[in-house]
């Protein structure tokens, strides 16, 4: 899948939504605090909420920290050539995007790039680096989704319904092996398309899958960034959980939450209220007990929310107040390891 062209952002409508994803949250978190308050069957999660340990919800909120800053080196990986500033102010940008705005991962990707082609960067080029970073975190969900099915059926604690485990397991194998098939199958069809708009959209697609193979499967050290923005992430949720007082199973806990995120393809402002109801029931299909899923799902959205949306949104002011300064770029030779073939 390819993100929007960097030049079909506008600037004014950026901030605008941005603005408005902050008001929508506000709104949403009020929202649920009075519904908790409010409605006899949702007392019990209140109570949970309001008695889970400080020290747990501090240690998830610095491991959000943590993820977003996994982000960054993910991001500036991909972007070798960035300015290491530069990358990492639009990186949690992107972030503040995602979590704020009703874009998900390859709207607020375009954002990053239309930040950087605002800047003199080609905005050829960095459609295509753009693709490889949705792509790479992608690939890394898929990975982590294939692991941990495999993990619960083999014998980690956990569901032992296969249905729970080894299905999800296939189906991430699928859509891994299709995912390392298309550039054969889109270069055979290439041969037969014309050159223009299809012809380009066709050869660039497979230049993305085959340098997000050589990222994923032929790593340096800062694939960390990439694993760790994920996993920090899902860390996040099992801290809340032992917030709350429980240690589910790990691979139970990974599962639902790759699963849940899923819900994020339809377009709500950080996913309010669809994320939280596709986690909560995954965590109980899962064999987590209903309320405290619920009081640490809430926990965890509001927090994996409220982070990269503040700290992303400081990031953006700043770009914003930089924008007439031109890209000067580094590592001349660093991204030559990832050319065509």
């Amino acid at each position: 899948m390819q993100p929007p062209q960097p030049e079909q952002v506008d600037a004014s409508k950026a901030r605008s939504n941005l603005r408005n994803g902050f008001i929508t949250l506000l709104l949403a978190g009020a929202l649920v605090v009075g519904l908790l308050l409010a409605v006899p069957g949702l007392k019990g999660v209140a109570t949970t909420v309001s008695h889970m340990k400080t020290q747990w919800v501090l240690v998830a909120v610095l491991l959000e920290v943590l993820s977003c800053a996994s982000y960054v080196v993910a991001f500036l990986q991909v972007f070798a050539r960035a300015p290491r500033r530069f990358g990492a102010t639009v990186a949690l940008s992107e972030e503040a995007f995602g979590a704020a705005v009703s874009l998900g991962g390859v709207g607020s990707v375009a954002v990053g790039a239309w930040l950087m082609v605002e800047r003199g960067a080609p905005a050829p080029r960095i459609a295509e680096r753009s693709a490889v970073l949705f792509l790479y975190t992608s690939a890394i969900n898929v990975i982590t989704l294939i692991l941990a099915g495999l993990g619960l059926f083999l014998g980690l604690p956990g569901p032992s319904n296969p249905l729970l485990s080894i299905l999800p397991a296939a189906v991430g194998v699928l859509a891994l092996v299709l995912f390392l098939l298309l550039p054969r199958y889109v270069d055979t069809l290439v041969r037969r398309v014309r050159p223009g708009r299809l012809h380009t959209f066709l050869t660039t697609t497979a230049a993305s899958v085959r340098n997000t193979k050589r990222l994923t499967f032929h790593p340096d050290w800062r694939i960390v960034g990439v694993i760790g923005y994920l996993w920090f992430d899902i860390a996040v949720l099992f801290a809340c959980f032992a917030a709350a007082g429980q240690f589910p199973p790990l691979a139970a806990v990974v599962l639902a939450y790759q699963i849940a995120y899923l819900s994020n393809v339809i377009p709500v402002p950080g996913g309010i209220g669809v994320l939280d109801g596709s986690m909560v029931g995954m965590l109980v299909l899962y064999g987590m007990d209903a309320t405290v899923a619920t009081a640490a799902t809430l926990a965890y959205h509001a927090i994996s929310l409220w982070v990269p949306a503040v700290w992303g949104t400081i990031a953006f002011i700043v770009l914003q107040k930089t924008k007439r300064q031109p890209i000067v770029l580094r590592n001349p030779t660093e991204e030559l390891r990832f050319g065509p073939d």
